[in-house]
């Protein structure tokens, strides 16, 4: 992944956005019971010191990257704050994808064509999705991946969309770990520091995990969160500076 750094107008929409006002606004709009539960029970205030903020660390596996032409297979959602990963109150879920499983992803996340033979279609796990989800900030490693994989999903079964703000962990990475490239760097080739889910984990002496599970990416995401707070920001920072809008 190459990252761009947010230019002004984004940063700006960072600071500004309104997320309890605008969940307010989309639970009047909202046609779906379940979203409209999901958007009434509101989202952390911009100005909220991110220790206050409920969370929860989300990962999603997929048959691939493109999310018009692949689809969610397995997610797992576990609530935290900075102090702690609640694990008793996690949950895991393996979906029928309705887009074609490939020899490519089964090789990555091993879930196989009989594993979810069984599995249900995602429209039967929205309500306990969203109950997991509702009133906290969503952390994941490249939001690209779980609000748009999301928000397909949604709108091939629902007819709407879903909106949320993330904390996406690789971003943080990238403003703290990634400058621009100077023309020397690029002349002599060298190497932009990485920072997928497992490197970004060892630069904080974090244990490295077996990657491509869900719940175990998802685990590994919400510890990367809390290190990258005691070493960048602080308990008091506010949300409004870290999520992504």
């Amino acid at each position: 992944m190459l990252y761009l750094p947010p230019d002004a107008e984004n940063q700006q929409q960072r600071a500004t956005l309104d997320w309890p006002k605008r969940f307010q606004k989309l639970a009047e709009s909202a046609k779906s019971p379940a979203l409209k539960k999901y958007y009434e029970a509101s989202i952390a205030a911009g100005d909220t010191p991110v220790n206050d903020v409920p969370m929860v660390a989300v990962d999603f596996e997929t048959t691939g990257m493109n999310p018009d032409k692949h689809g969610i297979i397995s997610i797992a959602v576990i609530p935290m704050t900075l102090g702690r990963l609640n694990m008793s109150k996690a949950k895991q879920w393996i979906v029928k994808p309705r887009r074609l499983l490939t020899e490519e992803s089964i090789t990555i996340h091993g879930i196989t064509h009989s594993a979810i033979e069984r599995a249900p279609d995602l429209s039967e796990i929205i309500d306990p999705l969203l109950e997991a989800v509702a009133g906290k900030v969503w952390v994941v490693h490249y939001q690209g991946i779980e609000r748009p994989f999301l928000q397909g999903a949604f709108e091939e079964r629902l007819q709407e969309s879903i909106h949320f703000p993330v904390i996406d962990t690789m971003e943080i990475e990238a403003r703290f770990h990634r400058q621009k490239r100077s023309l020397w760097d690029k002349l002599t080739g060298k190497k932009q520091v990485s920072i997928r889910l497992s490197d970004s984990r060892e630069r904080y002496n974090l244990p490295f995990y077996a990657p491509h599970d869900a719940m175990t990416d998802a685990l590994s995401c919400g510890e990367l969160l809390q290190a990258q707070i005691a070493h960048h920001f602080s308990a008091d920072t506010p949300i409004e500076d870290i999520w992504l809008p």
